[in-house]
């Protein structure tokens, strides 16, 4: 279906990767992993065409159509969302314009016979093929099937989109494609600004989806649920595993352990011939065997060890200045777009040093009162910034607030002032947020979602904010940067809002919850467990279905039964149990003996030099089955000894 042939993509003369191969099928819904900055985002943009690769190529068979939703985007458009949403059937239009065409030429013709008739005849009949295949005659009441799938209500379909955040608006250009159905379908992070019910539906759409999927996201649950195969890559090259992303997880700790030891092996096998040949390479008696070990080590084929990236961000927020008591309020806020209300009568006051989490499904006016406090919008009523603020904002889209013209060290230089302006302060900065001396004179243009974050967070720390706004600072960061800003932020001495549907990373952040809902706050105190505990849920997920849920509370029959058959049950299974465990103990340290044993054996022919000097490929692939064999030892030693504590335990109620 698509075929993916050594592709490589070099950035001033660095190789972010190089040799990429593979191959989709119909059906195969692959989630695309690797650590931020890795080049999954790259490799989309080559398959859909947006970018050309260095080397290599990426081949369609016949006239396969790819879908692509970047990471970002920004819309100029003054269509309705309506409108805009209809421009995913410009191939139904066109199909339509040239099926009229075509009539009329074949009503005027009379060259029944010839070859250019059959061919038009051919055309229409494909022609109305793919008309049947797109549905056209329904394309109203799909159109609202997947809007309202992805969150719209039906008052917004008349709506300007630019009135929307760019999370909506990116919801409608993945309406387009969902509307459009290529083939294949690459999304660069297509849940991130997607609330739960979404996520819920686009997993049922997914699972029933006809063609190919090639994903970005680092929402695990939704890779679980969606995908049959993982593609990670590391160190510019790629391992393919037919699995979703937890059972990947498993066996990539599989693979590098069996790398680690493999590598191991073959560093001690070569420190050993290398010791022999300083030892007596200056003896003529043993000149003839020098020569033959220098010939063998040259023929190995190293043993590559994909090590596991530990870098991570590192940084702290300055100690800001003190500010006035009193930090933003609102009194009376309206906010409306057109004839659509977003917020309604807010009235709040945020002092000096209070955390504050703005929680509530998408569309509820978050992200809008942010806009409000950080002057980006203008409403009705009163919102200020009190004495002394001074505010640091994170954005929900990076794309609007980093011009992509501009470099990675020259966006710091930008807003830099003091000492931050001396430019190897400033590359010490970038150092600490993961961008290399080779990243620096990147545009921004190029950075992928991640590396676009990280550069957001590192500009804010070149001013001493004491009002931190974060709009979803999590969307696009992986795991471990996820951490260190949690840890960061708990450290920070200033006042905090934050948006988040990450109960994870929120847990232990703030003190306050505003809850938004039907264009109204509702304030709680506490952090985000104690607000998930006041509507009776344990996560987002099911808070975000159902906010009003309510736990309700089962009680069980219980049977009495005697003391005496309760003891006398619980022993015969005791026993069972016992009888099972003494077995499985038994049968775990015979099959040790016969793995030592065949270690022994691979370990005589890994000392034969022959084997080394002759046959390559046989000393490599001994490496590799010794590295798999000690693995493998070890794990029955850990079932033996967590068994063997299960037989201890059971034989002292005995």
């Amino acid at each position: 279906m698509l075929n993916v042939s050594n592709l490589g993509v070099n950035f001033q003369g660095t190789d972010l990767f190089q040799g990429i191969t593979f191959l989709v099928n119909k059906k195969d819904r692959i989630g695309l992993v690797g650590k931020n900055g890795a080049g999954k985002s790259t490799i989309l943009k080559i398959i859909a065409g947006v970018q050309v690769p260095s080397e290599g190529q990426v081949d369609l068979q016949g006239e396969i159509e790819v879908g692509y939703l970047p990471q970002e985007f920004n819309y100029n458009s003054d269509r309705s969302v309506l409108d805009e949403t209809k421009m995913a059937f410009e191939k139904v239009i066109l199909t339509e314009q040239r099926i009229e065409a075509i009539s009329l030429e074949i009503g005027t013709r009379e060259d029944y016979e010839s070859e250019a008739y059959q061919e038009l005849i051919e055309e229409l009949n494909h022609l109305y093929e793919v008309l049947n295949h797109l549905d056209a005659d329904k394309s109203d009441s799909k159109i609202e099937r997947v809007l309202k799938g992805l969150g719209f209500a039906e008052k917004d379909f008349g709506r300007p989109l630019r009135e929307f955040s760019g999370g909506w608006q990116m919801r409608v250009e993945l309406a387009k494609l969902i509307l459009a159905k290529p083939e294949v379908l690459l999304l660069d992070e297509p849940t991130n600004h997607l609330d739960i019910e979404s996520i819920l539906w686009l997993e049922t759409f997914f699972n029933e989806y006809d063609g190919a999927l090639i994903m970005i996201s680092h929402d695990r649950m939704f890779l679980d649920n969606v995908t049959n195969r993982t593609i990670e890559i590391v160190h510019g090259r790629i391992y393919d595993y037919k699995v979703a992303y937890s059972k990947f997880l498993t066996l990539r700790e599989e693979r590098v352990q069996q790398q680690e030891s493999a590598f191991k092996n073959q560093q001690s096998y070569i420190k050993q011939q290398e010791k022999f040949i300083e030892r007596f390479r200056a003896k003529a008696a043993k000149a003839k065997q020098v020569q033959s070990k220098i010939k063998q080590l040259d023929k190995i084929e190293r043993v590559q060890f994909d090590d596991v990236d530990g870098s991570e961000i590192a940084f702290r927020f300055p100690t800001p200045p003190r500010s006035g008591e009193l930090v933003t309020e609102a009194q009376d806020l309206d906010k409306s777009y057109g004839d659509h209300q977003v917020l309604k009568n807010l009235n709040f006051k945020i002092l000096r040093g209070e955390r504050v989490a703005f929680v509530g499904k998408n569309g509820m006016g978050k992200s809008t009162l942010i806009k409000l406090l950080v002057g980006e919008e203008e409403g009705e009523g009163m919102v200020r910034l009190g004495h002394n603020v001074e505010l640091g904002y994170y954005a929900q889209v990076q794309e609007n607030t980093l011009n992509p013209k501009r470099s990675v060290l020259q966006t710091l230089e930008d807003v830099a002032t003091g000492d931050w302006s001396k430019g190897h302060r400033l590359r010490a900065l970038l150092g600490s947020f993961l961008f290399r001396d080779e990243d620096m004179d990147k545009k921004v243009s190029v950075l992928s979602g991640g590396e676009k974050s990280r550069l957001a967070l590192s500009r804010m720390l070149l001013k001493d904010n004491n009002l931190l706004i974060l709009d979803e600072p999590t969307n696009h960061l992986d795991l471990a940067s996820k951490d260190v800003l949690k840890k960061a932020l708990m450290d920070y001495e200033g006042t905090l809002i934050l948006v988040s549907h990450d109960r994870s990373f929120l847990q232990d952040l703030t003190e306050r919850t505003f809850e938004f809902k039907d264009g109204k706050i509702k304030e709680h105190s506490g952090d985000i467990n104690d607000f998930l505990a006041h509507h009776h849920v344990d996560n987002f997920r099911a808070f975000e279905l159902d906010p009003t849920a309510k736990v309700v509370k089962t009680t069980k029959k219980t049977e009495k039964v005697s003391e005496n058959k309760e003891d006398y049950a619980n022993r015969k299974e005791r026993t069972k149990k016992l009888r099972s465990l003494q077995k499985e103990v038994q049968k775990l340290e015979r099959r040790m003996e016969q793995m030592e044993e065949e270690l022994k054996q691979l370990e005589l022919k890994m000392a034969d030099p022959e084997v080394h000097a002759n046959e390559p490929e046989l000393s490599k692939k001994l490496f590799f089955e010794h590295a798999d064999l000690k693995l493998r030892i070890e794990q029955k030693l850990g079932s033996w000894e967590k068994l063997s504590e299960e037989k201890e335990e059971l034989e002292a109620q005995e």
